[in-house]
């Protein structure tokens, strides 16, 4: 289903259960968070056999709406001209737009879209994602006893830790072996979005690595982001920026923040990958109000 409001965005939506269940889906892993009084979060070493996958997490969960999260790899994010169709053919008018852009057979490309709030930004958000990969992966969920609310994508999970915030904030979070993502949300909603090349190796980088090189590249990158959202997007400064990763990160934090005049915030994780489940699921009680 497509919508306009990037905090609705789905492949999938159905009727959200009582048992709710938020998985993200790394290039090797999988982590899967159950919401609860306390959150009971656990990792699965993963190598595409969603059978396998769907029946472990059926035994150690049981049955529940489930949330899936993609995480960079297991889908392509474009940038796309709205085509000037009706909107009930917008889907097959923007997958002629950008098959040249992607390797995937447009056989086998299952796409959507979502529109970001400002009215600067005219281009469409398309994501495509294989089509054979993502049915086997609804399948097997399905077989297991899993009720497939929806499947959403990692640039917009960083909007459910603002949900009820009219300040911007600037958000940093980095996945172990995928580049920086820099986001900004303001009223939990996706304003802007980043991939930062040159810090895959966030997580391991040394305290010198940070204090010499990295936090000042790093740095620069987020003031640049931020330039671009006060000036083309005419937005209020962003009133925070958070960092979520692993390492040294109260380091990391410290010397961002001799750079800004905004706080620099660390979100609280023992994981990265554990929090974007954990998203997943605030992602379903969104949905559920």
């Amino acid at each position: 289903m497509t919508t306009a409001a990037p905090k609705k965005w789905q492949f999938w939506r159905t009727k959200v259960p009582e048992q709710q269940l938020g998985i993200f889906v790394g290039a090797n892993a999988v982590w899967a968070c159950k919401a609860s009084a306390v959150l009971d979060v656990r990792y699965y070493s993963h190598q595409r056999d969603w059978e396998a996958l769907f029946s472990q997490l059926a035994a150690d969960f049981g049955a529940a709406s489930l949330q899936v999260v993609l995480g960079a790899g297991r889908y392509q994010l474009l940038s796309a001209d709205k085509p000037n169709v009706p909107d009930d053919e917008l889907q097959q008018a923007l997958l002629w737009s950008v098959k040249d852009m992607v390797a995937t057979p447009v056989s086998d490309i299952h796409l959507d879209y979502f529109e970001l709030p400002s009215n600067a930004v005219s281009k469409l958000q398309v994501v495509i994602t294989e089509r054979q990969e993502m049915s086997k992966l609804a399948l097997a969920a399905t077989n297991n006893g899993f009720d497939l609310v929806g499947i959403t994508i990692e640039e917009l999970m960083s909007a459910n830790l603002f949900i009820d915030d009219n300040q911007a904030h600037m958000v940093v979070s980095h996945v172990p072996g995928e580049e920086v993502l820099l986001t900004v949300i303001r009223d939990g909603e996706l304003w802007m979005q980043r991939r930062l090349r040159g810090f895959g190796a966030l997580d391991s980088f040394t305290e010198d690595d940070l204090r010499f090189r990295v936090a000042d590249s790093l740095s620069l990158e987020i003031q640049r982001s931020m330039d671009f959202f006060e000036s083309q997007l005419r937005q209020a400064p962003v009133s925070s920026i958070e960092l979520l990763c692993l390492g040294e990160r109260q380091l990391l934090a410290h010397l961002v923040a001799a750079n800004f005049n905004q706080p620099v915030n660390l979100i609280e994780a023992t994981d990265v990958g554990g929090k974007m489940a954990e998203l997943g699921c605030r992602e379903l009680s969104r949905g559920a109000l």
